[in-house]
């Protein structure tokens, strides 16, 4: 790429970051008293799976700090079984519903986002989790469930394409894989909604790193992931629903990461 054309691109990215349109003529959808998109994407099948809620009967961690402290990236995962209890827990942290508010208006949840539109749908690829078969699942928040879709006969190879290329996360025994419902955020922020959107993603994924850790599993979010080709698998157009985020979760040995240097582990593979 010419060097004109990258500078170009970083000052584009560098105004998206700045969102400096301003006209005060300008009303959204949501101004304009439009009808707003639903809180969540419906079921897609009727495979529902009811998911536990006792949490208490895992180890938590109380120690705030500590779990700050610890938190990191964690790439090297055991693939011993995970407790379904588990799973169900880093979701209810990171997409729980605790409440809706108004007439349908909003849904109120476990994690900050912005005009509480909670514009994003969460997939996974699942194994050797606890009472689930190995495959592709949707979660389904208003209710707590998670939805089986469908399987392949290698999901190890199909995370090494999802994920161009980082063996490392074939290990997972989760990889949750964040779609955005673009109607849902741009309904209310119109032309400003792609920059909101962006930060309420970090909001999600941090949780999931608190939640991992608070109970000694690892997470490590991913910003490069193949959308064709998930978009593709879990019936997405693409436009209007699109996944553009990533964030293995797994079984860990604390020896094991101590001695992991992450830093050596982006070089190697340069």
């Amino acid at each position: 790429m010419e060097d004109k054309k990258i500078k170009e691109l970083i000052s584009y990215g560098r105004e998206f970051m700045k969102m400096p349109i301003e006209d005060p003529t300008y009303r959204s959808d949501q101004e304009l008293k439009l009808p707003q998109p639903p809180l969540v994407k419906k079921a897609m099948n009727d495979k529902a799976i009811d998911l536990p809620t006792n949490f208490d009967d895992l180890n938590i961690s109380s120690d705030f700090l500590k779990i700050i402290n610890d938190r990191r990236s964690e790439r090297i995962y055991t693939e011993e079984q995970m407790p379904l209890l588990a799973l169900s827990y880093i979701l209810w942290c990171s997409q729980g519903v605790k409440q809706i508010k108004g007439n349908n208006y909003a849904t109120i949840r476990t994690v900050a986002c912005g005009g509480a539109r909670h514009q994003f749908e969460c997939y996974m690829i699942i194994q050797n989790v606890e009472g689930l078969d190995n495959g592709f699942y949707h979660y389904l928040p208003l209710s707590h469930q998670i939805e089986y879709l469908d399987t392949t006969n290698d999901l190890k190879w199909f995370i090494n394409e999802a994920l161009g290329g980082q063996t490392w996360a074939n290990k997972a025994n989760i990889n949750f894989f964040y779609s955005i419902v673009a109607y849902r955020v741009e309904w209310r922020y119109g032309i400003y909604a792609h920059r909101v959107a962006l930060i309420d993603a970090g909001h999600i994924t941090q949780n999931v790193y608190l939640a991992a850790t608070s109970i000694d599993l690892g997470a490590c979010a991913i910003g490069y992931i193949n959308g064709e080709l998930l978009n593709k698998t879990f019936k997405l157009d693409g436009n209007e629903e699109f996944i553009f985020y990533a964030c293995p979760v797994g079984m860990i040995k604390k020896s094991e990461t101590d001695s992991f240097d992450p830093f050596a582990f982006v070089l190697s593979q340069r």
